[in-house]
This record gives structure tokens, sequence and C-alpha cells, in this order.
């Protein structure tokens, strides 16, 4: 049943349009069950009814035509309860409904599975049966599966518009993945194919058919040239047999095979690479489903030579200017700092990866750029993406492709009004954070990237709160050298100074890999990074800490935090290194003052070891982004579980109090680095909890400034004694936003979309 499962997902996803993917599944399902009927229908939320959307066993002309509503008749009653029904006598159910046009007055048994896509009823697969059978437990698990499957392929059509609802009309989708970037933007998708994916070649209507063709025969031409360049230079070194796999491929690129589909594909209407893999995805997936192993094994020569033939199409287009619209929200599998750098500034306005993380590369730079940012959105159908007209949400990372005109109008208002707001707080950003009692709350911000924005963000802080310094290490091919890593050290230095600068030691593993030195593990997270990875490797946090320290001769202003601090042990191993590399820099002439140092809060173990840790560093820095993600066992990347991730948790609001208080008892300063920092409702209960400082990304210094500035410290006090007393998240959030309400800062939240409304 796998196996046959398998095919069936494979035709599926093969399918050019979300009829012959019904029609395709209801046909495939009734052969595999052995049954006399299956049929979908499709929950129209214009109509709120679920509609017979194909069938095979039941009458063709009710399709299109039979609906009902949510609890009426027996798929209704599936659509409701959101769970399966297994009947062997459907007529005798109390909630059997006879419809004269479909013809099932003749079927016994009915097995109803319902269709769910991120808690949404999409519709429901039914299959029937003339006479009583009992549909075993295989059955009723075949067929929930097929409605997962199902699912995906429902959610990919709403999101592309082949979703042909009763009323012929294209819906609007939405997709959630992880907010990276805050800030709204209303654009076009602009989808970018990793290079030779077959899978993720965006659909796109030729311009020039002719020319379409001839590139098409140049790719496939300098392909056979490669194949027989390969073949000549292996003929002395391969058995014969092997050799004539060289002429096995060079027949399929012929005039008659694969070359006349592509073209019969492109006169059709679809340019050169979608074309190519359309054809290449059909005849791959016929040879994965015949029974014989020779032929199954040549569906992977057949990829293999669509991907070749790929990269010299996408080779050409990429060596000519790319056309970008004004409002390009940049879409792709896996973004990178290089494609950012294809597409030009102006036009740049939003960014969606399948892949990616809040703490990944591109995110740093996003923030950095003012750019809206959404990432791990992995349900997103790439291929019929491009060109769509699409609003990026990047305060709740969400994003609405095809948006309905009213949504559409709201989104402008959204944006105008952040706008104005923003004008409006510019004016402030010299001013101190100071509470109206008086409480003064320094406000640093979290670095990493080039001193290009320091002349700016200099008058307005109280320092760097963290340099991630991985991000030079990113950026290399190799790890840097003490003197290259030193001068990048120096800039920042001497950027801020004589303002403090806290500089976290390399921090890598997790979900920050670098590309010559990868770590892959089962659970990235509990597994090897931070401090664990450089103790491992002394002589890399070695010449690190000489860099740090060499390049702060004569400014005094550098701060080392140590990051995954889980023990007293890896803070007295680090502390020696420390010691080694000043004394080594000191017997080569340098004079240099020991810097304080400090650990990160964001292993739950550390709250229970404050005491042992104060009498080793000079600071903690709460890291709430992970202190939280452990706290609540959630991977705050992974958009399956994103709704589970939030720093107002009453458990990590009680944490963040008890740590607060136990710091000030050890007299020891505690600052927050973390993404609450930068929230204007966080940045609150943290002052009013005692943290010492706040560390922020630059964006978010505005809205958390006009907070502090507008509040009082006895206002804010009051603020963490009402939450901690709540029991739930959104009941947390809810009173902060009321609370904001009667303090007229509603203006300084991240907008409330019409979701929320």
């Amino acid at each position: 049943m796998l196996d046959v499962l398998r095919r069936i997902v494979q035709e599926v996803n093969g399918a050019r349009s979300l009829d012959a993917a019904l029609a395709t599944m209801v046909r495939r399902i009734r052969k595999a069950m052995h049954t006399d009927v299956c049929s979908i229908y499709l929950f129209d939320a214009a109509q709120d009814r679920l509609v017979l959307m194909n069938t095979i066993g039941l009458r063709s002309q009710a399709v299109g035509h039979v609906s009902l509503r949510l609890g009426e008749g027996l798929v209704g009653l599936v659509g409701q309860r959101e769970e399966p029904l297994n009947l062997e006598d459907a007529p005798s159910h109390p909630g059997f409904r006879y419809f004269e046009e479909t013809g099932e007055e003749r079927f016994s048994s009915f097995l109803g599975v319902p269709v769910i896509h991120q808690r949404r009823t999409l519709g429901v697969l039914v299959v029937q049966q003339q006479e009583k059978r009992r549909y075993d437990e295989g059955d009723e698990a075949f067929l929930v599966t097929m409605a997962a499957q199902l699912a995906g392929v429902l959610a990919h059509a709403l999101a592309t518009g082949t979703l042909n609802r009763p009323t012929r009309t294209p819906g609007m989708a939405t997709f959630t993945g992880v907010a990276a970037s805050p800030g709204m933007v209303i654009g076009e998708a602009r989808v970018i194919a990793p290079p030779a994916d077959l899978d993720s070649v965006p659909d796109l209507v030729p311009t020039d058919i002719e020319y379409e063709i001839r590139r098409l025969g140049e790719a496939i031409e300098r392909v056979r040239g490669e194949i027989r360049a390969a073949g000549a230079r292996l003929s002395s070194r391969i058995p014969s047999q092997e050799l004539a796999l060289f002429d096995v491929y060079e027949q399929m690129l012929a005039d008659a095979a694969l070359g006349q589909e592509v073209e019969k594909r492109i006169r059709e209407g679809q340019w050169a690479p979608g074309a190519l893999a359309d054809v290449v995805r059909r005849h791959a997936q016929y040879l994965e489903r015949v029974d014989d192993d020779y032929l199954r094994e040549r569906a992977a020569d057949v990829r293999d030579l669509g991907r070749r033939v790929l990269a010299h199409l996408q080779q050409e287009a990429s060596d000519g200017p790319g056309e970008y619209p004004e409002q390009c929200i940049l879409v792709g599998d896996e973004l990178s700092v290089t494609m950012l750098g294809e597409v030009p500034r102006e036009r740049l306005a939003g960014l969606v990866s399948l892949k990616g993380s809040s703490t990944s590369h591109v995110a740093i730079l996003a923030r950095a750029m003012g750019i809206p940012t959404v990432l791990g959105m992995v349900d997103l159908p790439l291929p019929r993406l491009n060109g769509a007209p699409v609003i990026l949400d990047g305060h709740r990372g969400r994003l609405f492709v095809r948006p309905e005109e009213d949504l559409v109008g709201h989104y402008r208002k959204l944006i105008d009004e952040e706008r104005a707001l923003a004008e409006v707080l510019e004016h402030e950003q010299h001013l101190p954070s100071v509470t109206p009692d008086g409480h003064a709350m320094p406000l640093m911000v979290n670095t990493g990237l080039a001193v290009d924005a320091v002349a700016s963000l200099k008058p307005r802080i109280a320092g760097v709160g963290l340099y991630r310094t991985e991000v030079p290490f990113m950026i290399t091919e190799r790890f840097p050298g003490e003197q290259e890593q030193s001068r990048l050290y120096r800039d920042q230095l001497e950027g801020f100074a004589p303002l403090p600068v806290v500089m976290r030691t390399l921090d890598i593993g997790g979900d920050k890999d670098l590309p010559y030195f990868p770590i892959h593990e089962a659970n990235p997270f509990l597994g090897w990074r931070g401090i664990r990875v450089t103790l491992d490797h002394p002589e890399v946090l070695m010449v690190q800490l000489r860099a740090m320290l060499r390049a702060s001769v004569g400014l005094d202003n550098l701060r080392i935090m140590l990051p995954m601090i889980t023990n007293v042990d890896e803070v007295d191993t680090a502390l020696r290194l420390l010691e080694r590399a000043h004394k080594e820099l000191s017997e080569e002439g340098l004079s240099i003052r020991r810097p304080e140092v400090g650990v990160m809060i964001e292993v739950p173990a550390t709250l229970y070891q404050l005491s042992a840790l104060a009498e080793r560093v000079d600071f903690f820095s709460v890291g709430s982004n992970d202190l939280t993600q452990y706290l609540l066992a959630v991977d705050r990347n992974n958009p399956r579980v994103a709704e589970l991730y939030d720093a107002c948790h009453p458990a990590v609001l009680s944490a963040l109090a008890q740590l607060a208080a136990e710091s000030r008892r050890l007299a020891m300063p505690a600052t927050v680095c973390g993404e609450l920092a930068g929230d204007p409702c966080g940045a609150l209960l943290l002052t009013g909890m005692g943290f010492v400082g706040l560390s922020m990304n630059a964006p978010s210094l505005p809205r958390v400034r006009a907070a502090i500035r507008r509040v009082s410290l006895s206002d804010a006090q009051a603020l963490v004694d009402e939450t901690l007393g709540l029991p739930t998240a959104r009941a947390v959030r809810a009173h902060l936003v009321e609370r904001f309400a009667q303090w007229q800062l509603t203006h300084l939240l991240p907008p409330r979309d019409e979701q929320e409304r």
C-alpha cells in the first residue's frame, strides 16, 4: 500500500492543474481501495458550503452543483467535526442526506475524512461501496494520508489562483512563516529559482517563442558536448557496457526525444526553463511508476540531464540584467546575500523564503536594511507565484497572495500610518531614554554588519549590547586570521568609542553554520553550538580573544560575552584562555586593560547557577530568544509551531522577573539583548522588572524610546505585577494592548491586521 500511495502522490504532484490533480486522485484512490465511489468536496468560503468538485462513481452532472453546509449530511458532518466518519450502513445514520442528482441511494458503506491544512478545513474526501462494507483501519489510514496530501495540493492551488471555485473567481490565500524583519509592503512577487532546481522553476509566458526554442537548442547542444567529452575522458577507464550509458544520454537529448517535446511545450506558451522542467518531471514520474527496476533507475538519469540543460538556460538568463518590479518582493527556496545584491536597492521591497530563520545572515541584513522579511514559509508554492500581487506583513510573518481590494486598502492605510509615525518619532531620537519619573533605561544596539550607520546611531544609544562576531566568519571562505579579525573589531570599537561594545565570542551551531565548518546534527539547538564549539576548538577561540584584545588597545571600551553557557566549568575554562591571551599579548609589548566579561543567560540551567556565575563574571546578558525557546521547548524558527513561541508566556515572564530580582540581590548588572527588548511592551516589562539596559536592532529604537519616555517606572512595575498573575500568553498580550490603549500608546505597537480584528 505504501508503494501505491507513493505513486498516487507522484501523479498528483505532477498534474498540470487542480482539476487534473483531483481527477487523478479520485480515480487512483477508487482503484487502490477496490471501492465503487471516490468523491472530493471542497469548502467554498464565499458560499460557506462544501461543494462536490470531482467524483468517480456518482453522476458527473452533480459536480459543481451539489453543495452542503457544514454539519449537513454525512459529508457536512465530517467537515464540521473535523474527524473521519466510517459507516457500514450510511442511509440508516440520522445525519444521512440524500441528493437525487448524485444517484448515491445505491450505496450503503461510507468513509469520509476531512482535508485540513494549518487547522483550516479545505474539504472532505469520501469513498462509498454499494454493498455493506466496514472499511478497516488500513483503509481509513490510507484515506487520511491521501487527504493530508490533498491538503498540500489545495493550499498551493489557493495561492496560485488555480482553485476553480463554483464562482470561477480565484480567492486570496494567506501563508504564515517566521517574522524575521518588521514592516509591511504591497508589491509583486519575483521568484528566484535556485541553480538547476527543476522543482522551483517559475511558470512564465515567453515574449519571443522562437528565441526560447533557439536558446533551448543551444543549451541541449552544450550538454551533448559535455557528455561526449566526459565519455571520451573515461573511455579507457570504464567497461564498454558502462560507456554505452553516454550514448543513451545523447539519444535522450536528440531532437526526436526530449528536445522535441520541450519545444512543443514552449509553443503552447511556456518559457524554455519552465517547459524543460515540466517535461523532465513528467518523464521522471512516469519512469518511477513502472514495475521494471531498470527503467525506474533511468528516472534519475532523466532528472540529471534536465538539471544539466536547465543550468545552461539559467546561466544564460543570469548573464543579462534582470527586470524587477518597482515594489519587488523577492521569493525563493533559500535566499542568499548574493541574491539580494542582484536586485537594485530602490526596488527591493521585501523578502520571503521557504527556508531560513530569524537569526540567519539574510535576516540580520534585512533588519539592518529595514526590509520586511518572512522566512521559513514552508508551504509556499514557488513555481506559480511569479508576478502575483502580494502583501507582505513582516510584523506577523504573513504573506497574502492575490489580496482582495479591501485588504489592500487596509494595508495601504497601515503603511501610511507607520511611515507618518516613523517621521514623528525621528524628532525625539536624540533625547535621553528616561521615564517621566526620572528613571534612566540605557538603550543599546545589536550589530554585526559593517559600521556604516555609526554616525547616526552613536548619539542615540548607550553602546553596543551585542556585536555578533560570527557575521564576519560567515562572509569568508575560511576562518579569518587574527589580524583580519582585529581590523574588523577595531572598526567597531573605534566607531562607537567611548561607548562600550559587548562582543560575543563565536556563536555558531543551531541555525548558524559556516560554509567551511558545517555542523550536521539531528537536533542542532540542543547540540554542538556556542561556547561548546569554541571550547572544543581552543585554537579558534584563542585567535578570536587575541584579536579582540589587540583591537581594544588604547580604547578600553571592549566587553566580552560568552554564549550558550550551561555550567560554571565552561566559564572557568574560557576565562583561563582569556587570561592566557592577555598574557601573550602583554609579553609582545601591548598594554591592554583586562575587559569586563559576561555570560549570556539563555539556557534555563543558568537560572539556577546565578550565584556561582556572579563570582566569576562582571555582567549578565539575557538572550531572551533562546531562553524562551528552551523554556517552552519550541524551535523559534519552525513555522509549524511558531504560534507556541511567545516571550510573553507566563513561564518566561516569571523566569525573567526572578532573574532580575536575583541579579539585584547579587549586585550584578543584567541586561537583555533578545527580541523582547525591541518590543515596546516587552521593553516596559523588562524596565519594570529591574533590568539595567536593553539592546535591540536599530529599527526598534524609536518605538522603544517613545514607550519608555511616556510610561513611568512605577507604572511599568505595576504592569509587571499585573501580567505575572495572568495564566496565558494570550491573556498577557491582551492586557498589554489594553494598557497601551489606556496610555494612548497603541500606535507604538505592531499594526493589527484584518485577521485580528
